[in-house]
């Protein structure tokens, strides 16, 4: 990293004193302020069970008139994170402060109310759009929801809505099959202005779109946000696209903010594990450059059963190793992380009576058998003999299906303080950029240099 990593009272964490940030806040002219937030989808059945932690304990705040930028992989929680943010979906718990007011304390008519200010744009502009409606109807509705002015003062203002997203004012009365995808979002974005919103969710609303409409879309975002000053929460999957209309970017893995912090900075320096990797799979448009990526193993765990620790300890490059297995083969690291993932799917999953009659006469279960599993994993590696006794215990367990007890060996010989306890933020820069990784605790290694160790012995 090119600046020293300090510890320090985070602006981003998951436990924010507000009244100690409040002079600050009010300096920075701040519109939202999410203090520790939370939404889960509780378990299916009967009797429950484990909630999936769609969005697990975010803090972050955006500033009037500036565009946050939401990246991450496909299921980490940028979408239910947008719809939390204007309560089409209720926090588990946590804060939504929208110029001090929670949010999440408001129902009934005061809701209906605060609506006015807080609005989203969906993703896909076909099924966000009702085809038994006129595009009048459907950027009126707002209005007719809110008995705003008067029936003739209401189709004018629509008339001038779609003059300034760039659609004619005869397309009052056609339907939305009759226009392409880019019109379609345009007709979204004028239902979205119409009740003069302050603060807008942007749920990746170029990504259903043909890439030469993309930048007349974009244009036009950025337009309304001058004309009508507008904060943004703009998610995306597309990092070129985020980097054009951002001023900062937060970065999120399975529920939680890994790093934040302005858009260039972050782009040109990143400083978590996790943005090295999205950053490393952004393509190079000249075919002839060279470009050392990073490929992550596996996939992003089961939101049900998140790790104790770091988030992305289970798929991490950078993951905190033992002293004695610091220069262990890179490849053999992995196959042991995925072994223990094995072997939590394995725990994990209930057994059916005809797995059991399986086991018991000898054939083969759903898993595989041990050997099997061992044989995929290590038939390839040279082992040396202080790890070949461990993965030997191991498989003891396993064939008597004891896999806690396998997963408590592995974790006692590989295990690290990223698996067992969760980071705490860590100011990177001078501007206040904030990362959530262990790494930048004095006494470990800063992240990017243990990347460029490990991509040298690869």
């Amino acid at each position: 990293m090119s600046q020293e990593s300090t510890r320090s009272e985070p602006a981003v964490s998951n436990d924010v004193d507000v009244d100690a940030n409040a002079t600050k806040d009010e300096d920075e002219d701040v519109m939202v302020q999410v203090r520790d937030l939370r939404t889960y989808y509780e378990g299916g059945g009967l009797f429950g069970g484990t909630p999936v932690k769609a969005v697990d304990g975010v803090s972050f705040d955006i500033k009037r008139g500036e565009t946050l930028g939401l990246v991450g992989e496909s299921g980490c929680g940028k979408t239910t994170l947008g719809r939390t943010l204007v309560q089409l979906e209720s926090a588990t718990g946590g804060e939504i402060l929208f110029d001090g007011a929670d949010a999440t304390e408001l129902s009934g008519a005061e809701l209906e109310e605060w609506r006015r200010n807080a609005q989203i744009v969906f993703q896909d502009p076909d099924s966000s759009l009702n085809d038994r409606m006129t595009v009048g109807e459907i950027v009126r509705e707002p209005l007719d929801v809110h008995d705003w002015k008067t029936p003739r003062e209401r189709r004018q203002r629509v008339r001038e809505l779609l003059d300034t997203v760039g659609l004619q004012r005869e397309h009052y009365y056609r339907y939305p099959h009759q226009f392409s995808g880019g019109q379609r979002q345009r007709i979204g974005i004028a239902r979205t202005l119409t009740l003069e919103p302050e603060f807008i969710v942007l749920d990746e609303p170029v990504s259903a779109l043909d890439v030469s409409v993309q930048a007349e879309v974009i244009n036009l975002l950025e337009d309304l946000q001058d004309e009508f000053g507008l904060t943004y929460l703009f998610i995306a999957h597309d990092l070129s696209v985020v980097r054009h209309i951002c001023d900062r970017v937060a970065v999120m893995y399975l529920g939680h903010i890994m790093e934040l912090g302005p858009t260039e900075e972050l782009f040109t320096d990143p400083a978590n594990p996790y943005t090295h990797s999205l950053l490393s799979a952004i393509p190079e448009p000249d075919p002839t450059v060279e470009k050392e990526r990073i490929t992550l193993h596996g996939t992003p765990p089961n939101p049900r059963h998140p790790p104790d620790g770091c988030p992305f300890s289970t798929r991490c490059p950078a993951r905190i190793r033992p002293d004695q297995y610091e220069h262990l083969d890179n490849e053999l690291w992995t196959r042991i992380n995925t072994l223990r993932e094995v072997l939590r799917e394995r725990e994990r999953a209930d057994r059916t009576v005809t797995d059991r009659i399986r086991e018991m006469l000898g054939k083969d279960p759903r898993f595989g058998t041990v050997g099997e599993i061992f044989d995929e994993l290590f038939g390839d590696q040279q082992v040396p003999e202080d790890v070949e006794t461990v993965l030997d215990q191991v498989a003891d367990h396993v064939r008597k299906n004891d896999e806690a007890t396998a997963l408590e060996i592995l974790f006692e010989a590989f295990g690290s303080v990223c698996e067992s306890e969760p980071p705490a933020y860590y100011t990177v820069s001078d501007s206040g950029r904030q990362s959530f990784c262990h790494r930048h605790d004095e006494g470990y290694r800063a992240p990017d240099r243990v990347l460029d160790e490990r991509h040298r012995q690869q």
